[in-house]
C-alpha cells in the first residue's frame, strides 16, 4: 500500500491517508473476540483503497471486509464487523464517536420535530441528567453485524431520502423507555425507565418494528397486528377496505375476516341480479392492502379468513397458485382456511363434506366459531333439507384440494377455530374469535364494521413484545421482566393514537397484548435438549407454564392498581377459567411434568381484581427483532448454523448463539426426522398460550420414496396438530436445497417482532 495515497475528508479536505489511525481503530474493535485477524481484514480493506477515496467509504470497506470473514469457525467477526459499523453510525449520527448529552440531543430531535415533544414537557433537565447517568453506550458493542444493519435499515430515526441518521442505539432505547412510563408518579417513573432500558439493551426484552421504529416520534401506532372483521354488505366491505388502507400506511399487519361474503350466482335484490361471490372482493382488499408502501420500506402484506365449508371454497383455495389467469387469481395476499372437529372427522371417516352459501345457512356461520355442538347441529340439518343451495365433495378430496396448495404455495394457513374458542381467553358466546392475523398467531374478537366510524364494530389490534429466552439465567427472572413488559406495553395502548374509532374502542374495552418468546432454538441447545426426541417436553412446559402464570400475576397487579379491563367480564378468566383448565389432555400423553406455581392462589386473586388485559401470550415469528439479538428466530429450528440475510445492504450472514461451543447441541431443521416432535412442542407450549402460535410444517422430501412428500403425511400432520390442540399453523415449508441457512421472515414487516 503506497502511503502517499490522499483521503477525501468529511468536510471536502484532503489529506495523505492515516494507515495507523485505521490500524487503531481494527484493533480497538477486535478486542476481546476470539478468532478474528484485525490484519487480515486491514488487507482485505486496503486492497480496495484508492486516491481520493472518502473517509467514509473507508469506514464502509473495513466493515465489510470483516463482514465477509464470517464463518462458522470465525463467527466473532460478526462483533468486529459490528463494532467497526458502529463506530461509523455514530460518526454519521453525531459528528464524533462519544454521544452527546442526552438533554442536549432530545432539544436538538424535538426542535427538528424528528422526536415528540411531550418528551421535552414531561421530563425535567435533572430528569435527563439522571437518565443520561443510566446510559450504557458500551452496550452498542454487544450488536452482532446484522443488527446493527437492521437498526440502521430500520429502527433508527432517520432522513430515509437523504439517509442521515439521527441517533444511536442506546439512545433508542433509553427514549423507547422514557415515553412508555412518562405517565408514571414522579417517585417510582425513573426506576421504571432504568429498568425498562436495561430489560431491552440487555436483550432480555425484544420489542417489534413499530416500537423500535415509532415510539419517541411524533407518529403514534406502534400495534403490529390488525384484524378487521368484513360482513357481507357492500358498506361493509368498503369500510374494510378504508381501515386496511389507513393501517397498512400505519406498518401494521392485517388479517381479514371475509368468511361471511355470501358465494357466486346468490340472488341480489330478489332476484334482480346475481351475486358476484368473493374473488371481486378479495381483489378488492388485495389492491387496498397494496395501496400504501409501510415507512417506504415495502407494500402491505394481509392474511385473509375463510371456512373450508364455503360454497366457493374450491376456487377459492387456488387463488394463490400459479395457474390460472389474473381474473380468475388473487395471489398477492396470504390465506388462512379454518377449520374444525367435525371437518376433520368426516376426513377421518371417509366421509363428505356440504359446501353451503354463508348467509344462506342461518345461524350457521355464527355457531361456527361460538358453538361446536350447534355447528354440527345445523350443519346436519341443512344437508338434509333439499331446498338449500349446496355441494356435497369427499372429505379427502377437500383436503387434499387444501394440503396440496398449502405445499405448493407454503403461503395456505390453517386456523382450528374450535380450539381458538374453547381453549380461549374469551367467552365464545359474546365473544367469539372469528379470525387470526397476518402471521397466525393472534386469536381475539372482531365485530364487522358497517361504515368507517362505526361504534358497534371491533378492529382488534394486538401489541407485541418478546422475552429472550436465551438471555434469561433462570426462571425466577420472567417475575421482574413479566411486570415490566405488561406495565409498559399497557401503557403504550393508552400513548398512541388510533386512526380508527372500531380499533380504539375494541382496544380500550380488552387491552390485549401478545409477549412471545424469541431464541428457542438456543434454549433447547444450550440446556442440552431437542425438539424431535420427546427431550425437551418437560423443560417447555415449565418454560411456558412460568410464563403465562408471571405474565397472569402482572395483569393482575396492573388490575388492582388501575382497575380491570373494562370487558373483563367477556373472558373465560372472569368465571375463575384458566389455560390450564382448558388445554387438551393428549397433551399428557407425551408430558407429564407437573405444574409448578401458585394457580389457585392466582385464580382467586383474578376472581376477585380481575385482569388489566384480557390476552397476555401469543407466539410471534420474531424474524427481524431476532436479528437485533442475536436470537434463533422465534420457536423455529434454524435451517443452518450461519443463516443468510439478503437486504438492501447486500447478504448478511449470522451465526447461531454460541456455535462454536453448542455447535453438537443444536438441533437443525432439515435434520429433525418429522412433524411430530416439533408439533408436541407447540402442544405444550399452547397448553399455557392464550392466543396463537406461529407454528410451521416443516417436509424435506428427500425423505420419502420418489423424492415426494406423501398426500397421507400432509394430512396425518394436520390431524395431529389438531389432536395436540394447536390453533393455527402458518408456512408449509419444503427443502430445495436452495433456501438452506436461510430463514423466511413475516411478509408486511410488521405483525412479526
Amino acid at each position: 500500500m503506497q502511503q502517499d495515497l490522499m483521503v477525501t475528508k468529511r468536510d471536502g479536505r484532503r489529506e495523505t491517508i492515516d494507515l495507523e489511525k485505521i490500524h487503531r481503530v481494527v484493533i480497538w474493535a477486535a478486542q476481546g473476540l476470539d478468532n478474528v485477524s484485525p490484519s487480515e481484514v486491514e488487507l482485505k480493506a486496503h486492497l480496495q483503497f484508492y486516491d481520493g477515496i472518502k473517509t467514509s467509504d473507508i469506514h464502509e470497506t473495513l466493515i465489510k471486509s470483516a463482514a465477509d470473514l464470517i464463518s462458522e469457525i470465525s463467527p466473532d467477526y460478526q462483533y468486529l464487523a459490528a463494532r467497526l459499523a458502529i463506530f461509523h453510525l455514530r460518526k454519521r449520527a453525531f459528528g464524533a464517536f462519544e454521544p452527546p448529552h442526552l438533554l442536549e440531543h432530545v432539544t436538538r430531535m424535538v426542535d427538528s420535530k424528528r422526536y415528540d415533544r411531550h418528551l421535552l414537557e414531561d421530563y425535567s433537565a435533572e430528569d435527563w441528567d439522571t437518565l443520561n447517568g443510566y446510559l450504557v453506550h458500551e452496550r452498542d458493542m454487544n450488536f452482532s453485524y446484522v443488527a446493527v444493519k437492521q437498526l440502521e435499515g430500520k429502527y433508527l430515526v432517520q432522513n430515509r431520502v437523504t439517509g442521515d441518521i439521527y441517533e444511536s442505539p442506546q439512545i433508542l432505547y433509553m427514549l423507547v423507555a422514557a415515553c412508555l412510563f412518562s405517565n408514571y408518579p414522579a417517585e417510582t417513573r425513573l426506576d421504571y425507565v432504568r429498568r425498562f432500558y436495561d430489560a431491552t439493551s440487555l436483550f432480555k426484552l425484544s420489542l417489534p418494528t413499530p416500537i423500535m421504529a415509532g415510539v419517541r416520534t411524533p407518529t403514534r401506532q406502534f400495534s403490529s397486528c390488525v384484524l378487521i372483521e368484513c360482513d357481507d354488505s357492500l358498506d361493509s366491505i368498503n369500510a374494510t377496505a378504508g381501515a386496511i388502507v389507513k393501517y397498512v400506511s400505519q406498518r401494521a399487519g392485517i388479517g381479514i375476516n371475509a368468511g361471511q361474503i355470501r358465494a357466486i350466482g346468490s340472488p341480489i335484490r330478489n332476484g334482480e341480479a346475481f351475486h358476484t361471490g368473493c374473488i371481486p372482493f378479495y381483489k378488492h382488499f388485495q389492491t387496498a392492502v397494496k395501496s400504501c408502501s409501510q415507512g417506504g420500506v415495502r407494500g402491505g402484506a394481509a392474511t385473509l379468513f375463510y371456512p373450508l365449508w364455503h360454497l366457493e371454497v374450491e376456487s377459492l383455495l387456488v387463488l394463490k397458485n400459479n395457474r390460472g389467469v389474473e381474473e380468475n387469481r388473487v395471489r398477492h395476499i396470504d390465506y388462512g382456511v379454518q377449520l374444525n372437529k367435525l371437518m376433520y372427522q368426516r376426513l377421518i371417516k371417509g366421509e363428505n363434506i356440504t359446501l353451503f352459501s354463508p348467509h344462506e345457512v342461518p345461524g350457521l356461520y355464527d355457531a361456527f366459531f361460538a358453538d361446536q355442538v350447534e355447528f354440527e347441529r345445523l350443519y346436519v340439518q341443512y344437508e338434509q333439507d333439499p331446498a338449500i343451495r349446496k355441494k356435497t365433495i369427499k372429505a379427502v378430496e377437500l383436503f387434499g384440494l387444501l394440503a396440496s396448495e398449502r405445499a405448493s404455495t407454503g403461503r395456505i394457513y390453517i386456523q382450528n377455530v374450535d380450539h381458538c374458542n374453547t381453549h380461549s381467553p374469551f367467552d365464545p358466546h359474546v365473544a367469539p374469535v372469528k379470525q387470526s392475523n397476518l402471521c397466525l398467531e393472534i386469536a381475539l374478537p372482531t365485530k364487522p364494521l358497517r361504515d368507517v366510524n362505526d361504534p358497534e364494530g371491533e378492529i382488534a389490534l394486538c401489541t407485541l413484545s418478546a422475552f429472550n429466552l436465551g438471555a434469561l439465567a433462570n426462571l425466577d427472572e420472567l417475575e421482574n421482566l413479566s411486570d415490566l413488559i405488561v406495565r409498559a406495553l399497557d401503557n403504550l395502548l393508552d400513548y398512541q393514537d388510533y386512526p380508527i374509532l372500531a380499533a380504539q374502542n375494541a382496544t380500550q374495552w380488552r387491552r390485549t397484548l401478545g409477549v412471545g418468546v424469541t431464541n428457542f432454538a438456543y434454549y433447547l441447545a444450550k440446556n442440552g435438549v431437542r425438539y424431535s426426541d420427546g427431550s425437551a417436553n418437560g423443560l417447555v412446559h415449565r418454560t411456558f407454564e412460568a410464563i403465562q402464570y408471571y405474565l397472569l400475576k402482572a395483569s393482575n397487579q396492573l388490575a388492582k392498581e388501575r382497575g380491570a379491563c373494562p370487558k373483563f367480564n367477556e373472558t373465560t378468566y372472569a368465571k375463575g377459567l384458566l389455560p390450564i383448565d382448558t388445554y387438551k389432555r393428549e397433551i399428557d400423553e407425551f408430558c407429564d411434568e407437573p405444574l409448578h406455581y401458585f394457580w389457585e392462589t392466582l385464580r382467586e386473586d383474578i376472581k376477585e381484581f380481575g385482569l388489566r388485559n384480557s390476552t397476555l401470550t401469543a407466539l410471534m415469528p420474531c424474524e427481524t427483532s431476532s436479528q437485533i439479538t442475536n436470537s434463533t428466530n422465534g420457536i423455529e429450528p434454524p435451517r443452518g448454523y450461519v443463516s443468510v440475510k439478503a437486504s438492501k445492504d447486500g447478504i448478511m450472514k449470522q451465526v447461531v448463539p454460541e456455535y462454536l461451543e453448542l455447535k453438537n447441541h443444536y438441533e437443525l431443521l432439515w435434520s429433525i426426522p418429522n412433524n411430530e416432535g416439533y408439533l408436541q412442542l407447540v402442544g405444550i407450549m399452547q397448553k399455557f398460550v392464550d392466543q396463537a402460535i406461529s407454528s410451521n410444517t416443516n417436509y424435506d422430501p428427500s425423505k420419502f420414496p420418489g423424492d415426494k412428500v406423501p398426500m397421507k403425511q400432509l394430512l396425518k400432520d394436520l390431524l395431529t396438530a389438531y389432536k395436540y390442540g394447536v390453533k393455527t399453523l402458518y408456512y408449509h415449508n419444503t427443502r430445495d436445497g436452495a433456501s438452506d441457512g436461510q430463514d423466511d421472515g413475516c411478509e408486511g414487516g410488521a405483525c412479526k417482532l
